[in-house]
């Protein structure tokens, strides 16, 4: 149980909700079984192996903050040596996967997606900078990317918009949660926005991120292009989405109200937003 608490199993499934859709929709329906194996298995490993490695890395910041200091790496239940085998185990087999399963493009972007979560987030930008989540937030969006190669062994423009509703929406997603866990950030040295910035600012970036995101999700419907099933769903999830961050924007402002339970209802809420908007992707090829 210690090295499957080391991969972070709860994100990989986030990640696997925005994959598997994507899917369905390169497809324009039910996609191949070999495909779906292939992003299953291999992107599953992919995010287990970047987990992997970030749990390793992080493990002196992990054990100042009291949302983290009973991983695995922290408490010393797995070793340093084996948590990187286990990284390198996992990613050879991510590649490995998608190579043999699906295309070079695939493995390639796993690859990437590997790399850039480990390198670009975990080592370089998470203790450096408070945009650490915008641009690390990048990785996550790899599997649509991912899952649209595997099934057409090409990239679109529809791909990356999808990859942009979710780069958008990590941040309105991450945010209020750095803000209830605000002073563990701080006491372990990592500038989360919420740490270096008032909230007021905080809930501004918030809001126009969740914005920007919101029009990207509506412009899928012309650039994929979608049918009104899912329009329909990204007009009314949006709307709710910007809602709530409203709401958050003016708890900030007028420092009424509980602005961290609201913070917290936006987290969640987020989650809920992703998932359905995804599944809107999902089913929409087959309302036409």
């Amino acid at each position: 149980m210690a090295f499957v608490a080391l991969t972070k199993p709860r994100i990989v499934e986030l990640l696997l909700t925005t994959a598997i859709p994507t899917m369905f929709l390169a497809a324009q329906g039910l996609p191949t079984l070999k495909a779906v194996v292939a992003v299953l298995i291999g992107g599953t490993l992919a995010a287990g192996s970047a987990n992997t490695f970030n749990s390793v890395y992080d493990r002196d910041i992990d054990a100042l903050m009291g949302r983290t200091d009973h991983r695995p790496a922290v408490l010393g239940t797995i070793s340093v040596r084996a948590g990187i085998s286990l990284g390198i185990v996992l990613g050879v087999g991510s590649v490995l996967t998608l190579l043999l399963l699906a295309n070079v493009l695939s493995a390639a972007l796993a690859l990437a997606a590997i790399l850039l979560y480990v390198v670009g987030y975990t080592i370089l930008l998470k203790r450096r900078t408070s945009q650490n989540i915008v641009w690390g937030g990048a990785a996550g969006c790899m599997p649509v990317l991912i899952a649209w190669s595997a099934v057409t062994g090409s990239l679109t423009w529809t791909p990356v918009v999808l990859f942009l509703i979710i780069f958008f929406w990590t941040p309105p997603h991450y945010w209020p949660l750095a803000m209830k866990y605000r002073d563990d950030y701080e006491r372990a040295g990592v500038p989360m926005l919420p740490v270096v910035k008032p909230v007021t600012t905080v809930t501004t970036n918030i809001l126009v991120y969740a914005l920007i995101m919101v029009l990207f999700s509506l412009a899928l419907i012309f650039v994929a292009p979608m049918g009104w099933f899912y329009g329909v769903a990204a007009l009314i999830l949006g709307a709710l989405f910007i809602v709530q961050t409203v709401v958050l924007y003016r708890a900030a402002r007028s420092q009424s109200g509980d602005v961290l339970r609201t913070g917290m209802r936006l987290f969640h809420g987020s989650i809920t937003y992703l998932a359905l908007l995804f599944l809107a992707v999902a089913i929409d090829p087959f309302i036409g």
